[in-house]
Protein backbone atom coordinates (compact mmCIF):
# COMPACT_ATOMS: atom_id res chain seq x y z
CA UNK A 1 0.00 0.00 0.00
CA UNK A 2 1.60 3.24 -1.21
CA UNK A 3 2.42 5.93 1.60
CA UNK A 4 0.81 8.82 2.04
CA UNK A 5 1.61 12.13 0.19
CA UNK A 6 -0.16 13.89 3.85
CA UNK A 7 -3.40 15.75 2.26
CA UNK A 8 -5.04 14.00 5.11
CA UNK A 9 -3.10 16.10 7.52
CA UNK A 10 -4.31 19.78 6.54
CA UNK A 11 -7.06 19.11 9.26
CA UNK A 12 -4.57 18.80 11.70
CA UNK A 13 -2.71 22.03 10.34
CA UNK A 14 -5.92 23.96 10.14
CA UNK A 15 -6.59 22.88 13.67
CA UNK A 16 -3.43 24.48 14.86
CA UNK A 17 -3.95 27.78 13.14
CA UNK A 18 -7.91 27.65 14.94
CA UNK A 19 -5.71 27.08 18.66
CA UNK A 20 -3.17 29.83 18.11
CA UNK A 21 -5.73 32.61 16.67
CA UNK A 22 -8.30 31.78 19.06
CA UNK A 23 -11.94 32.95 18.00
CA UNK A 24 -14.69 36.03 18.34
CA UNK A 25 -17.89 35.47 19.93
CA UNK A 26 -20.47 38.22 20.10
CA UNK A 27 -24.20 36.85 22.07
CA UNK A 28 -26.35 39.88 22.64
CA UNK A 29 -28.83 39.75 25.25
CA UNK A 30 -32.53 40.96 24.78
CA UNK A 31 -36.03 41.50 26.49
CA UNK A 32 -37.61 43.18 29.23
CA UNK A 33 -36.17 44.41 32.34
CA UNK A 34 -35.61 42.26 35.43
CA UNK A 35 -35.90 39.22 33.39
CA UNK A 36 -32.64 37.65 34.63
CA UNK A 37 -30.49 38.33 31.53
CA UNK A 38 -27.10 39.54 33.26
CA UNK A 39 -27.70 36.31 35.98
CA UNK A 40 -28.21 33.63 32.96
CA UNK A 41 -24.74 35.40 31.41
CA UNK A 42 -22.95 34.95 34.60
CA UNK A 43 -24.93 31.40 34.99
CA UNK A 44 -23.44 30.44 31.43
CA UNK A 45 -19.91 30.89 32.05
CA UNK A 46 -19.58 30.04 35.03
CA UNK A 47 -18.16 33.81 35.99
CA UNK A 48 -19.27 37.08 37.31
CA UNK A 49 -18.69 38.32 34.09
CA UNK A 50 -21.43 41.21 34.18
CA UNK A 51 -22.05 42.89 37.14
CA UNK A 52 -25.41 43.30 38.42
CA UNK A 53 -26.91 47.10 38.49
CA UNK A 54 -27.36 48.51 41.89
CA UNK A 55 -31.52 48.54 42.35
CA UNK A 56 -31.64 52.54 43.19
CA UNK A 57 -29.69 53.47 40.29
CA UNK A 58 -31.85 51.63 37.71
CA UNK A 59 -35.11 52.85 39.48
CA UNK A 60 -33.73 56.57 39.36
CA UNK A 61 -33.41 56.05 35.57
CA UNK A 62 -37.70 56.01 35.15
CA UNK A 63 -37.42 59.94 35.41
CA UNK A 64 -39.62 60.25 32.03
CA UNK A 65 -42.00 59.09 30.22
CA UNK A 66 -39.51 58.21 27.13
CA UNK A 67 -36.28 56.41 28.32
CA UNK A 68 -34.04 55.33 25.96
CA UNK A 69 -32.50 51.65 25.52
CA UNK A 70 -29.04 51.75 25.86
CA UNK A 71 -26.69 49.33 24.47
CA UNK A 72 -24.01 47.72 27.51
CA UNK A 73 -20.92 46.58 25.95
CA UNK A 74 -18.82 43.82 28.08
CA UNK A 75 -15.66 42.27 26.64
CA UNK A 76 -13.70 39.02 28.22
CA UNK A 77 -11.09 37.09 27.15
CA UNK A 78 -12.17 33.41 27.89
CA UNK A 79 -9.60 30.08 27.97
CA UNK A 80 -10.59 26.69 28.43
CA UNK A 81 -7.92 23.54 27.14
CA UNK A 82 -5.59 26.58 25.70
CA UNK A 83 -7.96 27.66 23.63
CA UNK A 84 -8.83 31.26 24.18
CA UNK A 85 -12.25 32.83 22.81
CA UNK A 86 -12.33 36.85 23.06
CA UNK A 87 -15.99 37.01 24.47
CA UNK A 88 -18.32 40.25 23.94
CA UNK A 89 -21.62 40.50 25.74
CA UNK A 90 -24.05 42.92 23.72
CA UNK A 91 -26.73 44.09 26.86
CA UNK A 92 -29.87 46.27 25.94
CA UNK A 93 -30.69 48.08 29.40
CA UNK A 94 -34.08 49.67 29.21
CA UNK A 95 -35.80 47.84 26.45
CA UNK A 96 -39.59 47.30 27.21
CA UNK A 97 -39.89 49.78 30.40
CA UNK A 98 -41.71 52.65 28.64
CA UNK A 99 -45.58 53.22 28.54
CA UNK A 100 -45.17 53.73 24.86
CA UNK A 101 -42.79 51.39 23.40
CA UNK A 102 -43.53 52.37 19.36
CA UNK A 103 -39.98 52.09 17.98
CA UNK A 104 -37.93 51.59 21.43
CA UNK A 105 -36.30 48.95 19.56
CA UNK A 106 -34.48 51.29 16.96
CA UNK A 107 -31.59 51.31 19.01
CA UNK A 108 -30.89 47.81 19.09
CA UNK A 109 -31.46 47.54 15.42
CA UNK A 110 -29.33 50.15 14.85
CA UNK A 111 -26.76 48.77 16.89
CA UNK A 112 -26.77 45.44 14.89
CA UNK A 113 -26.77 47.53 11.54
CA UNK A 114 -23.87 49.51 12.53
CA UNK A 115 -21.17 46.51 13.23
CA UNK A 116 -21.99 45.07 9.63
CA UNK A 117 -21.26 48.41 8.47
CA UNK A 118 -18.73 48.96 10.49
CA UNK A 119 -16.69 45.61 9.53
CA UNK A 120 -17.84 46.31 5.51
CA UNK A 121 -15.74 49.40 6.24
CA UNK A 122 -12.84 47.67 7.36
CA UNK A 123 -12.73 45.04 4.69
CA UNK A 124 -12.44 47.74 2.19
CA UNK A 125 -9.36 49.31 3.78
CA UNK A 126 -5.86 48.84 1.78
CA UNK A 127 -4.35 47.16 5.10
CA UNK A 128 -6.90 44.90 6.73
CA UNK A 129 -5.54 43.58 10.11
CA UNK A 130 -6.72 43.63 13.70
CA UNK A 131 -9.83 44.19 12.21
CA UNK A 132 -12.52 44.83 15.32
CA UNK A 133 -15.50 42.52 15.00
CA UNK A 134 -18.24 43.48 17.14
CA UNK A 135 -20.77 41.26 14.78
CA UNK A 136 -23.69 39.78 16.93
CA UNK A 137 -23.31 36.34 16.12
CA UNK A 138 -26.50 35.00 18.66
CA UNK A 139 -29.27 36.84 20.03
CA UNK A 140 -31.02 35.51 23.15
CA UNK A 141 -34.29 37.08 23.34
CA UNK A 142 -35.65 36.65 26.71
CA UNK A 143 -39.57 36.33 27.20
CA UNK A 144 -41.75 36.96 29.83
CA UNK A 145 -43.34 34.10 31.61
CA UNK A 146 -46.72 35.08 31.62
CA UNK A 147 -48.05 31.61 30.14
CA UNK A 148 -50.33 33.04 27.76
CA UNK A 149 -48.99 34.30 24.45
CA UNK A 150 -46.41 36.82 22.61
CA UNK A 151 -46.81 40.85 23.00
CA UNK A 152 -46.79 42.66 20.11
CA UNK A 153 -43.64 44.19 21.31
CA UNK A 154 -42.32 40.98 21.36
CA UNK A 155 -43.24 39.95 17.76
CA UNK A 156 -42.49 43.31 16.64
CA UNK A 157 -39.13 43.15 17.68
CA UNK A 158 -38.43 39.58 16.49
CA UNK A 159 -39.27 39.95 13.33
CA UNK A 160 -37.04 43.01 13.21
CA UNK A 161 -34.22 41.04 14.77
CA UNK A 162 -34.83 37.63 12.32
CA UNK A 163 -33.74 39.53 9.80
CA UNK A 164 -30.33 40.73 10.88
CA UNK A 165 -28.81 38.25 13.24
CA UNK A 166 -29.01 34.35 14.64
CA UNK A 167 -32.38 34.58 17.11
CA UNK A 168 -32.89 32.36 19.63
CA UNK A 169 -36.08 32.88 21.83
CA UNK A 170 -35.96 32.12 25.41
CA UNK A 171 -38.17 31.81 27.96
CA UNK A 172 -37.25 33.66 31.37
CA UNK A 173 -37.69 32.05 34.90
CA UNK A 174 -39.68 29.24 33.38
CA UNK A 175 -39.32 27.72 37.10
CA UNK A 176 -42.46 30.31 37.56
CA UNK A 177 -44.86 28.01 35.21
CA UNK A 178 -45.85 24.20 35.84
CA UNK A 179 -44.61 21.72 33.52
CA UNK A 180 -48.37 21.36 32.02
CA UNK A 181 -48.14 25.84 31.78
CA UNK A 182 -44.99 25.98 30.17
CA UNK A 183 -45.69 23.00 27.54
CA UNK A 184 -48.80 25.03 26.18
CA UNK A 185 -46.80 28.56 26.91
CA UNK A 186 -44.04 26.94 24.27
CA UNK A 187 -46.52 25.59 21.67
CA UNK A 188 -48.08 28.90 21.58
CA UNK A 189 -45.05 30.72 21.16
CA UNK A 190 -44.01 28.43 18.32
CA UNK A 191 -47.52 29.22 16.65
CA UNK A 192 -46.98 32.74 16.56
CA UNK A 193 -43.51 32.46 15.49
CA UNK A 194 -44.51 30.11 12.66
CA UNK A 195 -47.93 32.57 11.65
CA UNK A 196 -45.97 35.97 11.95
CA UNK A 197 -42.93 33.83 9.67
CA UNK A 198 -40.18 34.74 12.33
CA UNK A 199 -37.34 33.37 11.34
CA UNK A 200 -35.48 31.82 14.32
CA UNK A 201 -32.31 30.12 14.23
CA UNK A 202 -32.03 26.09 13.40
CA UNK A 203 -29.33 23.80 14.26
CA UNK A 204 -28.31 21.96 10.81
CA UNK A 205 -29.25 18.28 10.52
CA UNK A 206 -26.09 16.38 9.71
CA UNK A 207 -27.84 13.31 8.27
CA UNK A 208 -24.21 11.44 8.10
CA UNK A 209 -23.92 11.53 11.91
CA UNK A 210 -27.01 10.07 13.65
CA UNK A 211 -26.04 11.45 17.00
CA UNK A 212 -25.32 14.68 16.06
CA UNK A 213 -28.54 14.85 14.11
CA UNK A 214 -30.90 13.46 17.16
CA UNK A 215 -28.91 16.17 19.56
CA UNK A 216 -29.86 18.76 16.41
CA UNK A 217 -33.78 17.80 16.86
CA UNK A 218 -33.66 17.88 20.47
CA UNK A 219 -32.55 21.41 20.27
CA UNK A 220 -35.11 22.05 17.61
CA UNK A 221 -37.80 20.20 19.26
CA UNK A 222 -37.03 22.28 22.79
CA UNK A 223 -37.04 25.86 21.35
CA UNK A 224 -37.97 28.08 22.86
CA UNK A 225 -35.75 27.54 25.84
CA UNK A 226 -37.28 27.54 29.21
CA UNK A 227 -34.87 28.46 31.22
CA UNK A 228 -33.24 29.25 34.64
CA UNK A 229 -30.86 31.26 35.81
CA UNK A 230 -28.65 31.10 39.40
CA UNK A 231 -25.16 31.69 40.66
CA UNK A 232 -25.64 30.17 43.77
CA UNK A 233 -24.87 26.82 44.41
CA UNK A 234 -27.50 24.30 46.86
CA UNK A 235 -26.64 21.11 48.58
CA UNK A 236 -28.79 18.19 46.34
CA UNK A 237 -27.39 15.70 48.73
CA UNK A 238 -24.86 15.40 51.18
CA UNK A 239 -21.67 16.53 49.90
CA UNK A 240 -23.05 16.86 46.55
CA UNK A 241 -23.58 21.05 45.10
CA UNK A 242 -25.20 22.05 42.49
CA UNK A 243 -26.05 25.50 40.85
CA UNK A 244 -29.97 25.83 41.34
CA UNK A 245 -32.31 28.10 43.88
CA UNK A 246 -34.19 26.62 46.81
CA UNK A 247 -38.07 27.18 47.05
CA UNK A 248 -39.60 25.71 50.20
CA UNK A 249 -41.37 22.93 48.03
CA UNK A 250 -37.56 21.98 46.63
CA UNK A 251 -34.78 22.86 44.90
CA UNK A 252 -34.83 23.59 41.15
CA UNK A 253 -31.29 22.69 39.47
CA UNK A 254 -29.93 25.33 36.69
CA UNK A 255 -28.64 21.70 34.54
CA UNK A 256 -31.21 19.32 35.13
CA UNK A 257 -32.57 18.43 32.40
CA UNK A 258 -35.89 17.95 33.86
CA UNK A 259 -36.51 21.25 35.30
CA UNK A 260 -35.44 23.43 32.38
CA UNK A 261 -33.58 23.39 28.73
CA UNK A 262 -30.26 25.19 30.25
CA UNK A 263 -28.15 22.56 29.05
CA UNK A 264 -29.38 22.71 25.90
CA UNK A 265 -29.05 26.05 25.01
CA UNK A 266 -25.56 26.26 26.66
CA UNK A 267 -24.78 23.27 24.02
CA UNK A 268 -26.49 25.13 21.18
CA UNK A 269 -24.53 28.30 22.15
CA UNK A 270 -21.21 26.61 23.06
CA UNK A 271 -20.04 23.10 22.75
CA UNK A 272 -22.01 22.30 19.44
CA UNK A 273 -23.40 25.04 17.17
CA UNK A 274 -20.73 27.75 17.90
CA UNK A 275 -18.86 27.66 14.65
CA UNK A 276 -22.27 27.66 12.54
CA UNK A 277 -23.69 30.47 14.57
CA UNK A 278 -20.45 32.61 13.50
CA UNK A 279 -20.42 31.19 9.61
CA UNK A 280 -24.33 31.98 9.39
CA UNK A 281 -23.50 35.50 10.81
CA UNK A 282 -20.64 35.80 8.13
CA UNK A 283 -22.39 34.38 5.39
CA UNK A 284 -26.22 34.63 5.43
CA UNK A 285 -26.83 37.81 7.81
CA UNK A 286 -23.69 39.81 6.75
CA UNK A 287 -23.59 38.97 3.04
CA UNK A 288 -27.05 40.02 3.10
CA UNK A 289 -26.69 43.46 4.30
CA UNK A 290 -23.70 43.82 2.15
CA UNK A 291 -25.14 42.95 -1.24
CA UNK A 292 -28.35 45.75 -0.12
CA UNK A 293 -25.35 48.02 0.57
CA UNK A 294 -23.41 47.91 -2.04
CA UNK A 295 -26.49 47.16 -4.20
CA UNK A 296 -27.99 50.96 -3.00
CA UNK A 297 -24.76 52.12 -3.75
CA UNK A 298 -24.73 51.32 -6.90
CA UNK A 299 -28.25 51.70 -8.34
CA UNK A 300 -30.05 54.97 -6.31
CA UNK A 301 -33.05 54.64 -8.07
CA UNK A 302 -33.70 50.76 -6.95
CA UNK A 303 -35.53 51.28 -3.42
CA UNK A 304 -35.69 47.94 -0.88
CA UNK A 305 -39.02 48.18 -1.36
CA UNK A 306 -38.77 46.27 -4.43
CA UNK A 307 -35.89 43.56 -3.00
CA UNK A 308 -37.88 41.43 -0.63
CA UNK A 309 -36.56 38.45 -1.98
CA UNK A 310 -32.36 37.54 -2.10
CA UNK A 311 -30.78 34.41 -2.93
CA UNK A 312 -27.75 32.80 -1.78
CA UNK A 313 -24.80 30.60 -3.32
CA UNK A 314 -26.57 27.56 -2.40
CA UNK A 315 -30.10 29.14 -4.18
CA UNK A 316 -31.61 29.12 -1.29
CA UNK A 317 -34.00 31.99 -0.83
CA UNK A 318 -33.20 34.11 2.43
CA UNK A 319 -35.23 37.04 3.86
CA UNK A 320 -33.52 40.56 3.50
CA UNK A 321 -33.46 42.99 6.91
CA UNK A 322 -34.95 46.59 6.08
CA UNK A 323 -32.46 48.81 4.99
CA UNK A 324 -34.55 51.44 3.84
CA UNK A 325 -33.03 55.02 4.66
CA UNK A 326 -35.10 55.56 7.55
CA UNK A 327 -35.05 58.76 9.69
CA UNK A 328 -32.98 58.13 13.22
CA UNK A 329 -34.09 59.91 16.12
CA UNK A 330 -32.35 63.20 16.21
CA UNK A 331 -33.34 63.94 19.54
CA UNK A 332 -32.21 60.89 22.09
CA UNK A 333 -34.81 61.14 24.78
CA UNK A 334 -32.26 60.66 27.74
CA UNK A 335 -30.55 63.58 26.74
CA UNK A 336 -33.58 65.33 26.32
CA UNK A 337 -33.50 67.45 29.40
CA UNK A 338 -30.13 68.47 29.39
CA UNK A 339 -30.57 69.32 25.74
CA UNK A 340 -33.43 71.56 26.67
CA UNK A 341 -30.92 72.87 29.66
CA UNK A 342 -28.54 73.88 27.28
CA UNK A 343 -30.87 75.83 24.64
CA UNK A 344 -32.19 77.68 27.18
CA UNK A 345 -28.88 78.45 28.95
CA UNK A 346 -27.43 78.87 25.47
CA UNK A 347 -30.69 81.08 24.55
CA UNK A 348 -30.50 83.21 27.65
CA UNK A 349 -26.59 84.07 26.87
CA UNK A 350 -27.45 85.21 23.50
CA UNK A 351 -29.70 87.44 24.52
CA UNK A 352 -28.00 88.52 27.01
CA UNK A 353 -24.94 89.21 25.17
CA UNK A 354 -27.15 90.67 22.58
CA UNK A 355 -28.32 93.61 25.23
CA UNK A 356 -24.94 93.72 26.13
CA UNK A 357 -23.54 94.56 22.65
CA UNK A 358 -26.86 97.10 22.89
CA UNK A 359 -25.54 98.95 25.50
CA UNK A 360 -22.15 98.77 24.13
CA UNK A 361 -23.63 100.53 21.12
CA UNK A 362 -25.42 103.39 22.89
CA UNK A 363 -22.75 104.34 25.34
CA UNK A 364 -20.55 104.74 21.83
CA UNK A 365 -23.21 106.54 20.35
CA UNK A 366 -23.81 108.97 23.16
CA UNK A 367 -20.14 109.25 23.26
CA UNK A 368 -19.14 109.93 20.33
CA UNK A 369 -22.20 112.76 20.27
CA UNK A 370 -20.67 114.55 23.45
CA UNK A 371 -16.90 114.56 21.73
CA UNK A 372 -18.46 116.03 18.89
CA UNK A 373 -20.38 118.52 20.97
CA UNK A 374 -17.46 119.18 22.66
CA UNK A 375 -15.42 119.59 19.66
CA UNK A 376 -17.70 122.08 18.39
CA UNK A 377 -17.27 124.52 21.61
CA UNK A 378 -13.90 124.44 21.23
CA UNK A 379 -13.87 125.29 17.54
CA UNK A 380 -16.19 128.17 18.53
CA UNK A 381 -13.99 129.15 20.82
CA UNK A 382 -10.90 129.31 18.92
CA UNK A 383 -12.39 130.79 16.04
CA UNK A 384 -13.68 133.66 18.76
CA UNK A 385 -10.15 133.92 19.94
CA UNK A 386 -8.81 134.24 16.42
CA UNK A 387 -11.28 137.25 15.88
CA UNK A 388 -10.38 138.54 19.00
CA UNK A 389 -6.45 138.57 18.15
CA UNK A 390 -7.59 140.33 14.48
CA UNK A 391 -9.49 143.17 16.40
CA UNK A 392 -6.25 143.63 18.33
CA UNK A 393 -3.81 143.86 15.78
CA UNK A 394 -6.25 146.17 13.89
CA UNK A 395 -6.42 148.58 16.59
CA UNK A 396 -2.19 148.37 17.60
CA UNK A 397 -2.16 149.64 13.58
Amino acid sequence: MPEPVGVSSLPDQRYKIVSNEGSTFTIMVAGESGLGKTTFINTLFHSSLKPYQDPNERHNKFTSAHQTVEIGIVRALLEEKNFKIRLNIIDTPGFGNNVNNVDSWTPIIDFIDDQHESYMKQERQPIRENKKDLRVHACLYFIRPTGHSLKPLDIEIMKKLSTRVNLIPVIAKSDTLSPKELDTFKSRIREIIEAQDIDIYTPPLELDDAASADHAKQLIESMPFAIIGSEEEVEVAPGKLTRGRKYPWGIVEVENEQHCDFKKLRSLLLRTNMLDLILSTNEIHYETFRALKLGSNEDEDTTTENKEELTNEKGEIIKRPSLSKKPRRLHNPKFKEEEDALKKFFTEQVKSEDQRFKQWETNIINERNRLNQDLEEMQAKLKALEEQVKKLQLSKR
